[in-house]
């Protein structure tokens, strides 16, 4: 009854049949602008509505998206990238270089990766209407993977209007050139976003493959539908109200699976790593030798157990800040992440980092399943050694915007959150935004640690493979020193979505290439 009335709520369309693909995501999407918020979902919905100019495949090998390729000179230093003909905005306005010029400064003044990018820009320019030249002060051989990153911040392309607008002030209007148009007047925050088949996107010839290839739609039209509770979200994809849960519980995963209508499987083979953040403005969050003390009480298996359940192929612990098993993972630090913890030297640790009992403010957000566990069990562990914890709760957008606020108000004070990032993003150093250093620039928690910065910038230019490792082994050494963040375990989740659709991408929720058998 819940999901029914959820659906037939106001405004919300019910015709249409098998042209509408109705979807529950992880979350409300409360932040639309992708160059002010790194939520995850965010990034899916600015990759409906916008496009990029590289994209990745599911070989994580970056492909030519909205350019039809490029030319380096100079040595490195000279990049020339041709946009591909008949690109268009949502309002029929053609894509110009200046919208891409406009659209790159933009997103370089907030990402991780395209900081790093300009830092080394000379000069970049809009010499006719489909060329942008970089001038590189030093070679820069990563340029197109900055431009086709997978997280966040996406390297999006708007129109010059927007993209003129403070890096650090929302952009409101989605005006794009991406396969959906976002139906603004359809909005309802916190129950329903929707977009429309936008049927002036020129897909390219080849195959589609994750953020690269054609993007063909073969929906008009996609609601998301926000539903935070599980049971009202299970019964909907039963029934048939919606078509897809992005991610359902693990208490649900057999009850789904029972449903012969229903297919459960996993869409990212890179899962989810847990990330617990410490607020570095704030004493006595700012002490290491404090986090080093809340990280020895903390078990990993203990946080993916209740997240994913006791399968324990679905989950791994001993995750440090790299994937396991990729050429950046390293043993390196691993012995400060014992199982079972040692709870007693935890207790020590803390006593000797000085803390005098001070209350320290954990805020979670209620509406997010596996956040809000995580929360509850980090926040037990904390208490079981010492630390005196006010977990407070409240809903994603609210927990996302006082998480941003580097002065809030002396109630609104926070000390540590959580969340989890997508394991793809722990490939390397310049795609992991919470393995940063870099203070007021970083995302929430804003850790101020020169010699991250200092390796992750010497990453960039190193000359192999065999360099890149060695300099994530010492990245990795400095980060469990100094915890930038708490690493809490690696899940594979599941989606589940009605058998009746089919060429599902895998990685992130797409809405393109997928359609109805």
């Amino acid at each position: 009854m819940g999901a029914a009335a959820a659906l037939a709520a106001p405004g919300i369309a019910r015709g249409q049949g098998g042209n509408v693909l109705r979807f529950v995501p992880s979350a409300d999407v409360t932040v639309l602008d992708p160059i002010i918020s790194v939520a995850y979902v965010t990034r899916n919905h600015a990759l409906m509505v916008f496009d990029t100019l590289y994209g990745i495949d599911a070989h994580n090998v970056v492909r030519p998206q909205m350019v039809e390729g490029h030319t380096v000179e100079q040595d490195g230093k000279v990049w020339t990238l041709t946009l591909r003909e008949g690109l268009r905005f949502h309002d029929g306005a053609p894509v110009l270089s200046r919208d891409v010029v406009a659209s790159l400064k933009r997103w370089g003044a907030r990402d991780n990766f395209g900081s790093a990018l300009f830092a080394v820009v000379d000069e970049l320019s809009a010499p006719t209407d489909r060329t942008v030249r970089f001038r590189l002060k030093s070679p820069f051989p990563m340029l197109p993977d900055a431009l086709a990153k997978i997280g966040t911040n996406t390297a999006v392309v708007m129109p010059e209007r927007l993209a003129n607008t403070d890096p650090f002030k929302q952009v409101t209007e989605m005006m794009g050139s991406g396969p959906f148009r976002f139906v603004a007047d359809e909005r309802i925050p916190g129950a329903r976003a929707v977009y429309q088949r936008f049927d002036g996107y020129v897909p390219r010839d080849d195959a589609t493959s994750v953020l690269a290839g054609a993007k063909r739609v073969h929906f008009e039209r996609v609601e998301w539908i926000t539903m935070p509770d599980g049971a009202t979200a299970a019964a909907a994809l039963q029934s048939g109200e919606v078509d897809w849960w992005e991610n359902p519980g693990t208490d649900y995963w057999d009850l789904l699976r029972r449903n012969r209508r229903l297919k459960v499987e996993v869409l990212d083979p890179y899962g989810s790593a847990g990330v617990v953040r410490f607020n570095f403005t704030q004493a006595p969050a700012d002490n290491p030798a404090l986090r080093r003390a809340a990280l020895a009480a903390i078990s990993q298996a203990d946080v993916m157990t209740a997240v994913a359940g006791t399968d324990r192929d679905a989950w791994k612990d001993r995750v440090g800040f790299f994937l396991p098993g990729s050429p950046m993972a390293s043993d390196v630090g691993l012995d400060a992440l014992k199982e079972p913890p040692d709870r007693d030297a935890a207790k020590r640790m803390l006593e000797a980092s000085g803390y005098k009992g001070e209350t320290l403010v954990y805020i979670t957000a209620g509406d997010s399943r596996n956040v809000n566990i995580q929360a509850e069990i980090v926040s037990d562990a904390l208490r079981q050694v010492g630390f005196k914890i006010d977990l407070q709760t409240m809903d994603w957008g609210t927990m996302l915007a006082r998480a941003g606020n580097r002065k809030p108000a002396p109630n609104a004070i926070w000390h540590i959150t959580g969340s989890f990032t997508a394991g793809v993003g722990l490939l390397n150093p310049s795609s992991n935004n919470f393995l940063r250093g870099s203070g007021s620039k970083a995302i929430f928690g804003w850790p101020d640690i020169p010699r991250i910065e200092e390796l992750r910038t010497a990453w960039f230019t190193a000359p192999d493979t065999g360099a890149q490792a060695a300099i994530c082994r010492e990245i990795q050494k400095v980060a469990f020193e100094t915890l930038p963040y708490l690493p809490t375990g690696l899940y594979r989740g599941n989606t589940a979505y009605r058998s009746d659709l089919a060429d599902m991408q895998k990685l992130l929720p797409l809405f393109y290439g997928i359609r109805r058998a």
